[in-house]
């Protein structure tokens, strides 16, 4: 799914995938391990165990691609190009491994929690939520390895998925790293795992990957890089058909492609399996430090950096200072992010003081003004800002209000401002309505202009809002000289909708 970045607790507005009413019932109002445990109870709930032959059945309606090219070959996650041709194509049933020595050879079942950490045994050796039909040789060069961040690779496939040495916070092992596209679909193929079988995890092998109690389920560095690519990368539409499929041969359903927010309720936002703080409302920046740049780390300096949209500045800073995972230190400085078109709701952060000092607070401005402050001391605390509701282009900044105390951010993440507009449209209904088989790819967007994939040449208008709801540009026959791109006019970075007749769809400007 092309489309990293920031805020998506969202994405579950657009995960509009077809669980029969009343599915998550007994989920609602639930968080944390209550949620964990009620969603494994009900997607535990109908499995029919098909066997493991029975998933090279599965595959020709599961694994189809009906969203990149749409010419009706495997959809594998480890050889497909979201924006190009892809380097090689498989029939369902006609190319099934066999034998491979090298890419392109054969398809076979690739177990995105490998199957020696269970013994090979059932269901979870033939459960078609995590196993997917990929290349042969990818699949046998990714071997056992967890998932993360390569540094330097050993391995490339032709799509552009890497194996080799971990740059994850927390982890110096081998890990293998999928194109950014399928990111988001690896994360929540694993959640899918520690719950669907959390009451197993603790006679499973760990691998550097799993946890051995039914909640957080994971290791802790494990789940700081899924719960990254999970917000980075939200639900596409490619998932959700699968998901769809999945449950028609196998009787229950991923909840985190129905109910992408069930993630941050259960683990947190980069909480490395402490203390859940739910969202609330939608997750507009999301701020874990993991990119931060560490030249000279213990070194006091201007330090700027970009993830998911947003541009940060951090002054007087060093970066060799941990809380849940990496955490940027300020002295005598201050935090501040580029502007965010979505405004702000509530804020969230955690910090911690560091070396000697006395506890005190942080100033938090939006676009100047002071709207609260943020204490902090030698235990972590995390904090919330409720119910500072500033609309339009946001821009926040963290002062730290003493000369010598050096206090390390982390996990910093605020809610887009949730009111709408009297003469726009109401954002969640929208969504909510369904889609046609249309899809924004790739997403984020460059050079203003949206490429939409799927039957376009009859739409009669294309119509572009903020999450406010309020309409920013409009476009009538927008298709009528290029079937499938809409060239728009510069937008702020962020989130927007993109409704083309009946349908809605979301993009990301960075």
């Amino acid at each position: 799914m092309k489309k990293s970045l920031l805020l998506f607790a969202f994405a579950g507005i657009l995960a509009n995938a077809q669980a029969p009413s009343g599915y998550y019932n007994s989920a609602n109002g639930l968080s944390g391990a209550s949620l964990k445990t009620a969603l494994s109870t009900i997607i535990t709930n109908g499995h029919q165990d098909k066997g493991y032959s029975g998933l090279w059945t599965a595959y020709k309606t599961t694994d189809i691609d009906k969203n990149y090219e749409n010419d009706g070959s495997i959809l594998d996650i480890y050889s497909e190009k979201p924006t190009t041709v892809d380097p090689y194509k498989y029939t369902p049933g006609t190319n099934q491994c066999g034998t491979y020595s090298v890419e392109g050879n054969c398809y076979n079942r690739e177990h995105i929690v490998p199957q020696s950490f269970f013994n090979q045994s059932s269901p979870m050796v033939s459960d078609i939520h995590f196993i997917r039909a990929t290349d042969g040789k990818v699949n046998g060069m990714r071997s056992n390895y967890p998932f993360g961040k390569v540094g330097t690779a050993t391995f490339t496939s032709n799509n552009g998925s890497k194996l080799g040495n971990s740059v994850s916070s927390g982890y110096a092992g081998t890990v293998f790293e999928p194109i950014d596209e399928f990111k988001g679909d690896v994360a929540r193929m694993i959640f899918y795992f520690v719950t669907r079988y959390q009451s197993k995890l603790s006679t499973f092998t760990s691998g550097n990957m799993l946890g051995g109690s039914a909640f957080p389920g994971l290791q802790t560095w494990e789940l700081n890089v899924l719960l990254t690519w999970h917000n980075q990368d939200p639900v596409s539409q490619a998932e959700i058909n699968r998901n769809n499929a999945s449950y028609t041969y196998q009787g229950n359903r991923n909840p985190f492609i129905d109910n992408p927010n069930y993630v941050n309720l259960i683990w947190g936002s980069g909480s490395g399996g402490g203390t859940t703080n739910p969202p609330t409302g939608t997750n507009c920046v999301n701020e874990t430090f993991e990119t931060i740049p560490t030249t000279s780390s213990s070194s006091y300096l201007t330090r700027t950096w970009s993830n998911g949209g947003i541009t940060w500045t951090a002054t007087d800073s060093r970066t060799d200072q941990t809380i849940s995972s990496k955490a940027i230190t300020i002295r005598n400085g201050a935090l501040a992010s580029s502007s965010s078109a979505n405004g702000i709701g509530s804020l969230t952060v955690t910090t911690q003081l560091k070396f000697t000092g006395t506890s005190g607070t942080f100033t938090v401005k939006v676009n100047g003004t002071t709207v609260g402050t943020v204490p902090y001391s030698t235990n972590s605390i995390t904090t919330t800002i409720s119910n500072i509701n500033v609309s339009g282009n946001a821009v926040v900044i963290l002062e730290n209000n003493s000369a010598s105390n050096r206090v390390a951010i982390d996990n910093l993440s605020w809610t887009c401002y949730s009111g709408t507009s009297k003469q726009g449209i109401n954002v969640s209904s929208e969504l909510n309505s369904g889609q046609k088989d249309l899809q924004i790819s790739p997403n984020p967007i460059s050079n203003n202009e949206i490429f939409v994939k799927g039957e376009t040449q009859n739409i009669k208008k294309a119509e572009i809002y903020n999450l406010q709801g309020k309409m920013v540009q409009t476009f009538d026959q927008p298709f009528k000289n290029s079937r499938n791109s809409i060239k728009i006019k510069n937008l702020e970075q962020g989130v927007y909708l993109l409704k083309l007749d009946n349908s809605t769809l979301k993009f990301i400007v960075k």
